[in-house]
């Protein structure tokens, strides 16, 4: 970019920054990198400037940069939450395309830092990537390319199984007996284990506090309450993992943590980024020239889809209407607080889901078809698309199901039915991570369906 060029983005970052302050938002210090396309969709495909190589991010990558080649699509900026928060702006941006791209990256910002999602966020995330890259390639030499690879295809394949809520992992027996128990398990034959249950006497650990029907009853569950961190599970329980498996579990583990807000907050996220730079570039003295492009970038990035619901579009739209039907202190208040799924159910009005046309369809037979238009029923199916940050809520029930060290998995079905080609391709990751037999309970056609793997095939029983 010519020196001029800077000079005009310097000076356009330091009037938006003031005029950001002034409308009160409130961001990290801002670092701005100009990037050439190559950078910027490797940032984009990898999530992050560094974190450990795998295969699926260059497929990301390939997908993504053939879409920008083609003139299907384009990456402005990428911006990471971080303190300070970094914005990569891509190279051959116009002046006023960056202009919006600031001010939309100072209210991404103001959103990290103020959300209360992120308030648990490791701001220092950039450096831990680039130290657990380094530690998954020593992994790498020490064990071979393809047993890491093929390891981390598993972990990936339930990365969205975590609890963000989860701060102190629980611990559900003492260490040492524990460890006795995961190697007697371990040592017993697949068909059974070599006790009735081999984690009876972790129930018996403290019987102090324990009442004595529970202290002596023996037929407790494991884990004692569903556990929804499938991945923390796995990792501190499975008797099959080395220690360096363990330790990319945990490394992954904590980098779903910090993109995990980011899933619960897409829609109210991007709402948030647009209704500022609107609000900012309107107190920008721009040419008529300018004015004609931002016009059309704006409109670009906020019109409705024809093919799925657009984030930048809803989350500005119910912004929008806070306003309007209390003021703005309210926006900063529901940004603070919220996040997609309070956001939808609480601030979606009749009135709006009319305006905006919003209806729920489904597939019938070989075509699309309208199903229903009642407000209601719109609203509480956008809110059911968006717990879990979007991803199916699976909890495990037993991990000595059958008393034999067997993996039970069930569903929280919500009335959206899980792809079943993708729980097939999954369940045999869970089994070499767990290194038994695995069940997961679902429903299917509106009856109850158990999905089994066993190491050699996948079978399926309703119930």
């Amino acid at each position: 970019m010519p020196s001029e060029e800077i000079n005009a983005l310097e000076r356009a970052i330091a009037e938006i920054t003031e005029i950001a302050t002034g409308f009160g938002l409130d961001f990290y210090p801002m670092r701005y990198e100009i990037c050439p396309a190559d950078i910027i969709y490797t940032f984009g495909a990898y999530g992050m400037p560094t974190r450990f190589g795998h295969w699926s991010f260059g497929k990301t990558f390939h997908k993504m940069k053939s879409q920008y080649d083609f003139g299907l699509s384009k990456i402005y900026e990428l911006v990471i939450n971080s303190n300070p928060c970094y914005a990569f702006l891509l190279d051959g941006n116009s002046l006023i395309q960056n202009k919006l791209i600031v001010a939309h990256v100072l209210a991404h910002c103001d959103f990290f830092k103020n959300n209360m999602r992120f308030s648990m966020s490791n701001r220092d995330m950039v450096e831990s990537m680039s130290a657990t890259a380094d530690r998954i390639a020593g992994y790498s030499v020490t064990y071979g390319t393809d047993a890491v690879e093929r390891f981390i295809d598993s972990v990936l394949a339930i990365q969205e199984h975590i609890d963000p809520s989860l701060i102190q992992p629980r611990k559900l027996g003492k260490t040492h007996l524990l460890e006795a128990k995961m190697k007697e398990l371990k040592d017993a034959p697949p068909g059974g284990s070599k006790s009735a249950n081999p984690y009876d006497e972790l129930w018996n650990l403290d019987k102090s506090n324990s009442g004595p029907q529970e202290a002596s009853s023996g037929n407790r569950a494991f884990p004692p309450e569903p556990e929804k961190d499938i991945v923390w599970f796995i990792q501190q329980y499975s008797t099959v993992l080395e220690d360096w498996q363990r330790d990319i579990m945990t490394m992954l583990h904590d980098e779903m943590l910090y993109f995990w807000p980011q899933m619960e907050t897409k829609i109210m996220n991007e709402g948030w980024a647009s209704y500022w730079h609107q609000r900012i570039v309107r107190e920008l003295d721009l040419t008529v020239e300018e004015t004609v492009e931002y016009a059309k970038l704006n409109s670009s990035v906020v019109q409705p889809s024809r093919q799925s619901l657009n984030p930048y579009y809803l989350g500005l739209k119910i912004f929008e209407d806070i306003e309007r039907r209390w003021d703005r202190e309210k926006i900063f208040e529901v940004r603070e607080l919220e996040s997609d799924t309070s956001f939808i159910r609480s601030y979606l009005s009749k009135e709006l889901v009319n305006d905006l046309d919003l209806y729920v369809f489904e597939k019938k037979g070989p075509e699309w078809k309208i199903t229903d238009k009642a407000w209601e029923n719109v609203r509480d199916q956008l809110v059911l698309a968006r717990v879990n940050g979007g991803s199916p809520y699976l909890v495990i029930e037993d991990a000595d199901f059958e008393k034999n060290g067997e993996l039970f998995i069930t569903h929280r079905y919500e009335s959206i039915e899980l792809d079943l080609k993708y729980l097939e391709r999954t369940l045999p990751h869970i089994y070499s991570l767990w290194g038994r037999t695995v069940h997961l309970q679902t429903v299917v056609e509106d009856k109850k369906a158990r999905f089994s793997y066993d190491g050699k095939k996948v079978q399926r029983k309703f119930i």
